[in-house]
């Protein structure tokens, strides 16, 4: 079933046809655009939009709406000598009312705010920092593709290159194969002999089919990561090799996600001392209750009330120093990552640059070890033809002309992928 749903996906994706050529940095580009992770952008931006907007509706006014109704043990009470006296002075009796115990009130209030103290100000700074380091973490994560299809890449090189040393092989058995049979002919040489070269033929195609087998399944998996069927036929080009420069300066992402990561906490220093300054804003009421504010009156009333507001919330200096030092003690932190990083990017760097330069010295080692392979297998085939030469030491020869020539291929894609990951070490 799952070879079904694999074979199913496939034949859904784009396919690279014949004459077709495939570079690294097409991989690289497909595999990014093609990374599901990539449509986070999208929700961050999104997000960051969201919270501004939020934010910047803290200057529109704000409306509230309270409602109480309470009952009180005693209320404010005129003395009754108070009401003797005025009776007496008008001749006429007089007395006040009595509040009620029970009392009621709605209340609709706006307020507008005139200076926050840079407080709004402070958190917009903190969402977009916010957002920013969101998206250097996002291109930390998606750099790391490149490593995965780099190895993708060369490893289908590797394996091509060591396909054309079996044609090679096979083609140069072949052509002894005959020879072989020509001397069992002749009587030069005997059926075992002839049965040793098949032997190495076999397992030659063994290889071939071996190898063939990788091949698909690494191109499988690059197919999935670029987004699209990669055929056999594909070609893969074979990139320059960089220049490697030990003194440029190292343009890794995770760099701007430290630096992103500073202003975050810098902006939430400037939101600490924001929120311990005072806060001015301009206010309203309008309200129904009993009593107004008229409180000599029992009955339900309407009334407002307007004016300037300060507010000034001092507790906030009790915690605002150790705040700041918590803010310091996150920033250290994010300079020792920072360093740490590049301390061991730094050690990569210098081991990758000395396997470069001794892989450079192992492929000229390489081309002189294939030329002397190479004589020494001629001179045993023109031995075998005169008979002062085994077939089996023959074949030994062909065997170690073919180690060599592997050996080389080997070591020429791995100094292309030394080269390629010294380059994505510093992302130059």
């Amino acid at each position: 079933m799952k070879n079904v749903i694999k074979i199913l996906f496939l034949a859904c994706l784009p396919v690279w046809t014949f004459g077709q050529s495939l570079t690294l940095e097409d991989c690289q580009t497909k595999a990014r655009n093609n990374y599901p992770l990539l449509k986070q952008y999208g929700l961050i931006e999104k997000t960051e939009a969201y919270n501004l907007k939020n934010a910047n509706k803290a200057y529109l006014p704000q409306l509230s709406l309270g409602v109480k109704a309470t009952y009180q043990s005693d209320v404010t009470e005129i003395p009754s000598q108070l009401s003797t006296v005025i009776s007496q002075m008008t001749g006429q009796p007089f007395s006040f009312p009595s509040l009620s115990k029970d009392q009621y009130q709605a209340v609709l209030e706006l307020n507008q705010v005139i200076w926050d103290g840079g407080l709004v100000s402070a958190q917009k700074k903190s969402i977009k920092a916010g957002a920013e380091a969101d998206k250097q973490k996002l291109e930390v994560d998606l750099y790391a593709l490149n490593d995965r299809v780099n190895n993708l890449f060369f490893g289908i090189m590797l394996i091509n290159e060591q396909l054309k040393q079996v044609a090679i092989l096979q083609d140069e058995l072949g052509v002894n194969y005959k020879k072989v049979q020509a001397y069992v002919q002749n009587g030069v040489a005997q059926q075992s002999d002839l049965d040793a070269v098949k032997v190495e033929q076999i397992n030659a195609n063994q290889k071939e089919t071996d190898l063939k087998a990788a091949r698909k399944s690494y191109m499988e998996i690059l197919s999935a990561f670029v987004g699209e069927t990669i055929s056999e036929n594909t070609q893969f080009e074979k990139p320059t090799l960089p220049e490697t420069d030990l003194s440029a300066e190292n343009k890794r992402p995770e760099i701007s996600f430290f630096a992103a990561q500073e202003k975050v906490i810098d902006s939430q220093r400037s939101a600490i001392f924001a929120s311990n300054l005072p806060k001015i804003g301009l206010f309203a009421q309008g309200g129904y209750g009993r009593p107004g504010l008229n409180m000599f009156t029992s009955e339900f009333s309407p009334f407002y009330i307007g004016g300037v507001r300060l507010s000034w919330n001092i507790s906030g200096f009790y915690t605002q120093k150790n705040n700041l030092n918590k803010i310091d003690a996150s920033k250290k932190i994010v300079e020792v990552q920072k360093e740490t990083f590049l301390f061991n990017n730094n050690m990569q760097t210098k081991q990758q640059s000395s396997e470069i330069e001794k892989l450079k010295t192992t492929l000229k080692n390489d081309d002189e070890i294939i030329g002397l392979r190479t004589n020494i297998k001629k001179a045993s085939e023109a031995k075998v033809a005169n008979g002062t030469l085994t077939v089996t030491d023959l074949l030994r020869d062909i065997n170690n002309e073919n180690i060599a020539r592997q050996s080389r291929a080997l070591h020429e894609i791995q100094l292309y992928m030394s080269a390629y990951q010294l380059k994505n070490n510093t992302n130059n």
